[in-house]
C-alpha cells in the first residue's frame, strides 16, 4: 500500500511540475486573435476574448466591457482601471486605442465605433475614421501577423497619430 501511495504522490508532483512548465507568467493564453474574425459586436465571448487579448496600458487592465447593440451604429466600450501595480509608467494612450480599435475593427463585423476609457484619459475611435486614416478597409487583413506590420509604420511618427484625434 506504502509503495501505491508513494507512486500516486510522484506522479502528482511530476505533473504539477510539467504544468506549471507549461503556463506562462500572467495566466494568459496566447490564442490566435484572428480565429474571433468576422465576429459581431454581440457575441460577448468573442468580443471578451478579443479585448482581453489585447494590450492594455501599464498598471491597467479592462474592469469592464460594454456592448452596444440595440440599435446600430454598434459599439464597444472598454473600461480600464488600474490594476494592483501602479507604479509603472503609462503607455501612450492614443497609440494604444488606436493599435487596439483597429484589431477590433478587423476582427469584429459590425463594429463601428470603440469608446477606451483608460484611468486618465477616454477616446473614441470609429471604423469609418480609421480606416480612411489608414486608407484601407480593415476586414482584409487575415492574420495577426500581416495586420501588426501593417500598422507599425503608421506608430512610428507620433504626430501622424495625434493628427488622427484633432
Amino acid at each position: 500500500m506504502r509503495k501505491i501511495t508513494t507512486g500516486f504522490f510522484i506522479s502528482l508532483l511530476v505533473f504539477l511540475f510539467l504544468s506549471g512548465c507549461n503556463s506562462n507568467s500572467n495566466g494568459v493564453v496566447n490564442e490566435d486573435l484572428f480565429q474571433y474574425k468576422d465576429s459581431y459586436v454581440g457575441d460577448n465571448s468573442a468580443v471578451g476574448n478579443i479585448a482581453k487579448q489585447l494590450p492594455s496600458p501599464t498598471g491597467e487592465q479592462i474592469s469592464e466591457l460594454e456592448l452596444k447593440t440595440t440599435e446600430p451604429p454598434y459599439g464597444i466600450v472598454l473600461n480600464y482601471v488600474p490594476a494592483e501595480t501602479t507604479d509603472q509608467i503609462a503607455a501612450d494612450y492614443k497609440e494604444l486605442a488606436l493599435y487596439n480599435a483597429t484589431f477590433i475593427f478587423a476582427l469584429v463585423k459590425n463594429a463601428d465605433w470603440v469608446d477606451f476609457k483608460f484611468v486618465e484619459k477616454a477616446y473614441r475611435v470609429t471604423r469609418e475614421a480609421l480606416e480612411s486614416w489608414y486608407g484601407k478597409d480593415l476586414s482584409e487583413f487575415k492574420s495577426e501577423d500581416e495586420l501588426s506590420k501593417f500598422t507599425q509604420k503608421y506608430f512610428e511618427d507620433e504626430n501622424k497619430v495625434n493628427d488622427f484625434f484633432k
